[in-house]
């Protein structure tokens, strides 16, 4: 899952909403920290607000992810992905089909969310802006059990940039993945690639319930 698709629901609970992305936000900041679902359930009851809200974010997106990655909507929808993308990159024989394959679903999920009611992107954004990020920041240290630096900066940046609403575009979406593959370390996507991106985008739709339904 990705971040509309983990959070929208919490929109009236900014603090519960952050913690559905934060470890997201931890594999763009190190991809060394973690924040294990265990750990975060020892705080959801904390007398500290902030921490339990943050913490019963980060349980969330955990079972979130538990069951979204064994339905067989996913694991259907990806491989099918993957195998077409690596049929339209000829030579391409490394990672980056599979990768895409799983990123795809993940972020076009979140798109058929926004395309079904796009209050539901600007809710998740009106959530984000009511966060104090320092106190965020404050609670991702506590429950990764180490100082996390640049969590609120990252919050600035996220509220700024509003990248979730590229989703909706085929060509802002096709952006963004680029970002992806740069920041994990792949090569990029050529322009091409576009091509592909309206049938996945409508398989995606055509089975959003099952990839979010437990």
């Amino acid at each position: 899952m990705n971040y509309l698709a983990h959070g929208w629901r919490f929109a009236s609970e900014p603090y519960v909403l952050a913690g559905t992305a934060a470890p997201d936000w931890l594999s763009v900041i190190d991809r060394k920290i973690r924040l294990r679902s265990r750990t975060a359930a020892e705080f959801v009851d904390d007398a500290d607000d902030t921490l339990s809200a943050v913490a019963r974010g980060v349980v969330q997106h955990h079972a979130d992810d538990a069951w979204f990655h064994a339905t067989p909507a996913f694991n259907e929808l990806s491989l099918r992905f993957a195998m077409e993308i690596r049929a339209a990159l000829p030579g391409d024989e490394g990672f980056r089909p599979s990768f895409l394959g799983h990123i795809v679903v993940e972020l076009l999920l979140d798109a058929a969310l926004a395309e079904e009611d796009q209050r539901r992107l600007d809710n998740y954004y009106a959530a984000l802006a009511a966060l104090e990020p320092a106190s965020v920041e404050r609670a991702v240290s506590r429950l990764a059990t180490r100082p996390v630096e640049r969590i609120e900066a990252l919050i600035g940046r996220f509220l700024e940039e509003r990248f979730l609403y590229d989703y909706l575009d085929d060509g802002r979406l096709l952006t963004r993945l680029n970002h992806v593959m740069r920041r994990v370390g792949l090569p990029q996507l050529p322009p091409n690639f576009i091509e592909l991106i309206p049938s996945i985008r409508q398989r995606v739709r055509e089975r959003s319930t099952e990839l979010l339904t437990p």
